[in-house]
């Protein structure tokens, strides 16, 4: 077999490239496969079951400002899966730093409940995420101003101008749709104030098609 001679500053080169590279840098492969798990980057959503975390965050109360920074400092301390901190990232990018405490499905449509740790009131929420990893929150936006004037809920108003929805909606039930597609019931408690007793409950129905694509919600009733 005939060696094959590099000219000294080839080999110097090389050389040199190897004793450049990080100790424990992922190879072309490992940075490759990490790049398409599930919630890192060029990966699907990060909310599904793998997304869930209970940790402790007490060292991160009253940091306002780093909350979701801490946070996802902690989870990574405590080896949170990577689709965890990537859901925990995704709502701190929202403007709500928190994290998938538990996960089910119902219906073929995940339901992921999001534990907010650094609120004052409402430390718990629920985000529907469809086949396509969209998610909807449902506490978010729940009677627009557009709303209040539709024969639906103007009754309700008018007797009780100064109510208005307090999160967090609760699962109220759920109806299969005639194209194939399936229809969840959430409902959320009517107010006057965060202290005082409920005095209606508005129920808005979140369709979902045959694909459990999101399909748009709508409300349903408010009395």
């Amino acid at each position: 077999m005939t060696a094959i001679r590099l000219p000294l500053t080839v080999l110097a080169l090389v050389l040199g490239v190897a004793a450049c590279q990080p100790a424990g840098a992922p190879t072309s492969a490992e940075a490759q496969a990490a790049a398409t798990i599930p919630g890192t980057a060029g990966g699907a959503s990060p909310f599904s079951e793998a997304a869930i975390w209970d940790g402790e965050v007490d060292a991160c109360r009253g940091q306002a400002p780093v909350a979701d920074d801490c946070l996802a400092r902690a989870m990574q301390a405590a080896k949170a899966s990577p689709q965890a901190i990537a859901a925990a990232h995704q709502l701190g990018a929202q403007g709500n730093p928190g994290y998938v405490s538990a996960w089910r499905e119902q219906d073929g449509v995940g339901i992921a409940t999001i534990e907010y740790p650094f609120r004052a009131n409402t430390n718990e929420g629920t985000l529907l995420v469809d086949s396509a990893g969209h998610t909807v929150d449902v506490d978010a936006d729940v009677l627009p101003e557009m709303s209040r004037a539709d024969a639906t809920v103007k009754p309700f108003l008018d007797a009780h101008p100064e109510a208005t929805p307090f999160a967090p909606a609760e699962a109220s039930g759920s109806e299969a749709q005639p194209d194939g597609g399936v229809r969840l019931i959430y409902g959320t408690p009517m107010r006057t104030c965060h202290a005082c007793a409920d005095v209606g409950r508005l129920r808005v129905a979140y369709d979902f098609d045959a694909q459990r694509r999101f399909a748009g919600k709508q409300i349903l009733d408010l009395r």
